[in-house]
């Protein structure tokens, strides 16, 4: 089975398809960097939109997601945004955990799974 690889660079894909499975690069956001965690995540939402539709897929075909908060106390604010983007019965397996980012301008970091 063939590995699809999308906006790689020497580091990194955004975007692995596998059979048809979809794999995206941690998300964090870039157009809200600074910003608090709701603006943050709609942003990142945002982009995970545009590159699930760059392969093929969409939010209702979400298999799995990794929520990394640099602040656990953000946890409200993001899952505020979180529930209404997801549309109702097609939620995925997703975890939320705290940890210590790469730039402290990012404060919400989104990993997600999906099929197409």
């Amino acid at each position: 089975m063939s590995i699809e690889r999308k906006k790689t660079s020497a580091r990194m894909s955004q975007i692995v398809v596998h059979g048809d499975t979809v794999y995206l690069a941690g998300q964090v956001a870039v157009d809200a960097a600074g910003g608090p965690a709701a603006e943050q995540i709609k942003n990142i939402l945002e982009r995970i939109d545009g590159l699930l539709a760059e392969a093929g897929t969409d939010k209702t075909k979400l298999l799995s997601a990794t929520i990394w908060l640099a602040d656990i106390r953000d946890f409200d604010a993001i899952n505020e945004v979180w529930d209404a983007w997801v549309p109702d019965g097609h939620g995925p397996a997703r975890a939320c955990v705290e940890a210590k980012l790469a730039f402290t301008k990012y404060i919400v970091e989104v990993g997600i799974v999906a099929a197409r």
